[in-house]
């Protein structure tokens, strides 16, 4: 039996997104963005809610196409809150919109979004060395600064804690506990 990070417990969703997406490095614009926005969704939720509608997700929000999100009108949102396989938080999909905007700007600056983000990590994974669940923090300096940089660019729903949780989806720290079996892979 392979021993895991204790958060996962025993829900196949949750093993399944541990061992082959969590906390590997991401370099790939349009999933930073998905996993972005998703985070922001999540604000106020359990992650496995998401989880458990991500295909949902992808489905109406063009595969996260921030092109074509950034021109959703008034009537695409009034389709996105009564659409129930998705959460339906007003508020969150407006950012949704605002944050496809701000991701195109971020996008014609840097040339990626992948370089715009990693900076805030030196451009490397930051590897922790967590013996417990309780060690692994909420936010970090490095959370802060995203997040700070990130509302002055226009973004919503991209506080340090939502920044801190999208740093350890898409790898840009090592937040496997040491004993975890995936904490060497990645």
């Amino acid at each position: 039996m392979k021993n895991r990070c204790p958060w996962t417990g025993s829900d196949p969703i949750y093993i399944k997104y541990h061992d082959s997406e969590w906390g590997i490095p991401l370099h790939d614009d349009r999933k930073l963005f998905e996993f972005l926005i998703l985070d922001g969704f999540q604000a106020g939720l359990s992650w496995i809610t998401i989880l458990k509608k991500r295909t949902n997700f992808r489905k109406a929000f063009d595969h996260f196409d921030a092109r074509k999100i950034a021109v959703y009108d008034n009537r695409k949102i009034r389709q996105l809150t009564a659409n129930k396989g998705i959460v339906r938080n007003r508020l969150k999909i407006e950012a949704a919109v605002q944050n496809a905007r701000s991701y195109l700007g971020i996008f014609d600056e840097f040339g990626s979004f992948d370089d715009y983000i990693w900076q805030f990590t030196g451009g490397k994974t930051i590897r922790n060395a967590w013996q417990t669940i309780d060690q692994v923090p909420a936010w970090t300096s490095e959370s802060t600064a995203m997040s700070k940089d990130l509302m002055q660019r226009g973004f919503k729903f991209v506080g340090p804690t939502i920044c801190y949780a999208f740093m350890q989806a898409a790898g840009m720290v090592n937040d496997h506990l040491v004993s975890c079996f995936r904490y060497h892979q990645v």
